[in-house]
């Protein structure tokens, strides 16, 4: 029986044409987290499993985790997110490092669910996290930083939305508001996080049957309500807005829109699922009818350092997966046109390939791509190839453009063919490159290898 060609179930292959887009969304991501001072960091993808269970939420870890024992009987995992990881890296250098602490990392993540649109078993994952500062300067920079992020990709502030809350605030309405035990209030923010995914009436039916008779009795459902409905922080309750953690996003909020991030919005129902976050929380929506859905997020966690037994750091972060993204911009239709990676597909005629070696050697040194053409195929043939791959230019070498030192240069899409020296041809291919090739997967860029996981 032959092998399957398709690839496992909720995981991609990547052709040429997919991974230049990737590369293009990858260094578009890390040009902007740079400016801002941002440095990049790795580590393994294998992870001891009780690295998520600390924190990282029962739904990640036995449901959504690729656990397994290896060899040496040790519990690992494949990493279903980087929170867990950085903040490992952090509390192992927690004395030796400088604060704050401005980091990012990109690659390759794991997560066992039912594969969608948005969502892969296997993703790729843009965090950014800054450490050490308690104030909310972190939030204003790292939402920011996200808000850059999109607008560096050529997105308008009208598509996208930023909606803000906090978990320091919920847990006040739970606990004090509401009068929630710390089993109820886990099981209430898990079923606020699903609020947009099942209909209401299903989520007035989880939410009454979660509180005790009394706390029904006395009106728990509608506070409840009155809290997640209240679209402008003047509608909460008086005694939800004494709160400080409220005024703190109140302050987010007047920074951010200082700082020119105009879209936000205050938004209850936003919690995030991780167990770890501690403060401010955000997400940023797609406005587009098509994919009106939340894209990525991220808030404050400032207990996770601790977990590894030294003194607990501040945290704000946020994470971006490739998938979401890749669908935001071709949802409003923000991916550019992509030039494949070759500048210059090098033909030869006659028995050259001795000769015409220094020909494409100077090319390359002048920062051309050049690919040959190894085969004794006719010429049209061998354009057809360069054409197949959407290569613009071919350069012709004979034994006649040897002997002169002017080669027969062809644009594929006009047909135009002019003779000039390789040097000239290196600049006049350099032009077309900077006019047509988006700045961020310039083959000339240092940055532009990226490490896969």
């Amino acid at each position: 029986m032959a092998l399957s060609t398709q690839p496992y179930k909720g995981a991609r292959d990547f052709y040429p044409e997919d991974k230049r887009l990737q590369k293009y969304m990858f260094n578009t991501i890390r040009r902007t987290v740079e400016k801002f001072g941002y440095e990049e960091y790795d580590a393994p993808v294998l992870e001891p499993v009780e690295l998520y269970l600390a924190k990282t939420g029962e739904e990640i870890v036995n449901e959504q985790t690729y656990a397994f024992e290896d060899r040496g009987g040790r519990k690992v995992a494949l990493r279903p997110e980087m929170t867990p990881t950085v903040s490992r890296l952090v509390a192992a250098k927690r004395q030796e490092l400088a604060y704050p602490l401005r980091l990012f990392n990109i690659g390759g993540r794991w997560r066992y669910e039912r594969p969608q649109r948005g969502r892969y078993r296997e993703f790729y994952q843009a965090d950014v996290d800054i450490f050490g500062i308690e104030g909310v300067a972190a939030e204003h920079e790292i939402i920011q930083v996200a808000d850059h992020m999109l607008r560096a990709f050529g997105a308008t502030r009208e598509m996208y939305t930023i909606r803000l809350n906090s978990r320091k605030l919920m847990d006040y309405v739970l606990h004090d508001f509401l009068g929630c035990n710390e089993v109820q209030a886990q099981s209430i923010a898990k079923l606020i996080d699903r609020i947009h995914k099942i209909e209401h009436a299903e989520f007035l039916v989880q939410a009454d049957a979660l509180f005790s008779p009394s706390q029904r009795d006395a009106g728990a459902v509608g506070k409840l309500l009155h809290v997640l409905n209240a679209k402008k922080p003047e509608l909460l309750p008086d005694e939800v807005r004494s709160q400080v953690s409220f005024k703190e996003i109140l302050n987010v909020m007047q920074l951010l829109q200082a700082s020119g991030v105009t879209n936000l919005r205050f938004d209850p129902t936003i919690v995030r699922g991780f167990d770890y976050y501690t403060g401010i929380v955000f997400e940023v929506f797609d406005t587009d009818t098509e994919n009106n859905r939340s894209m990525f997020g991220g808030g404050r966690y400032d207990g996770l350092v601790g977990l590894f037994g030294v003194e607990p750091v501040p945290t704000v972060g946020f994470a971006m997966g490739d998938v979401t993204l890749a669908n935001f911009l071709e949802s409003h239709e923000l991916i550019p046109e992509l030039q494949p990676e070759v500048d210059v597909y090098a033909i030869f005629v006659g028995n050259v390939w001795d000769q015409a070696q220094k020909v494409v050697e100077l090319m390359r040194s002048e920062g051309l791509n050049v690919a040959c053409d190894l085969t004794d195929r006719k010429l049209d043939k061998q354009i057809k190839t360069a054409d197949k791959k959407g290569i613009h230019y071919v350069v012709i070498i004979g034994q006649k453009e040897i002997d002169d030192g002017r080669f027969v240069l062809k644009h594929l899409g006009t047909g135009a063919e002019e003779r000039h020296s390789a040097a000239r041809i290196a600049s006049i291919v350099k032009d077309y490159r900077a006019k047509h090739l988006p700045h961020s997967i310039s083959p000339t860029d240092d940055d532009l290898d990226i490490e896969e996981v």
